[in-house]
């Protein structure tokens, strides 16, 4: 279960980040869609119309996945996105799923890359 998990969580995210969360919300959502991220309105609306502006705001964004952990009910993707400008994000996504599979919950961390770091170690 933890497997298939981290799938449906990294599929849900590329699909909403590459131009189709409605779509995502219908394959990978459940009942309700709890949001953390203080920028998102909550709910899955909230998250749809957030993922659409995106989507034509920034339509040459990209995204790695770097990482991705489960455990219990959750599972934790850190990524590593490029927006227009060569703007840098590393990202810790937390998604709670329910007793069917589906994520009903999410919580976020996001870092920009700096020009300049005091260690030769690298984000991702």
């Amino acid at each position: 279960m933890l497997e298939e998990m981290k799938r449906n969580a990294v599929a849900f995210y590329k699909m909403a980040y590459e131009g189709n969360p409605k779509k995502a919300t219908e394959l990978y959502v459940g009942d309700e869609y709890i949001q953390h991220n203080p920028h998102v309105a909550n709910g899955i609306d909230g998250f749809v119309e957030y993922f659409e502006r995106m989507q034509r705001e920034y339509p040459d964004k990209s995204i790695e996945f770097v990482r991705t952990i489960a455990e219990g009910d959750l599972v934790a993707l850190h990524t590593h996105q490029i927006w227009p400008g060569n703007d840098q994000y590393i990202t810790m996504d937390f998604f709670r799923f329910d007793d069917k599979g589906k994520i009903v919950e999410h919580w976020d961390s996001i870092q920009q890359i700096p020009e300049a770091s005091a260690n030769p170690n690298t984000m991702c």
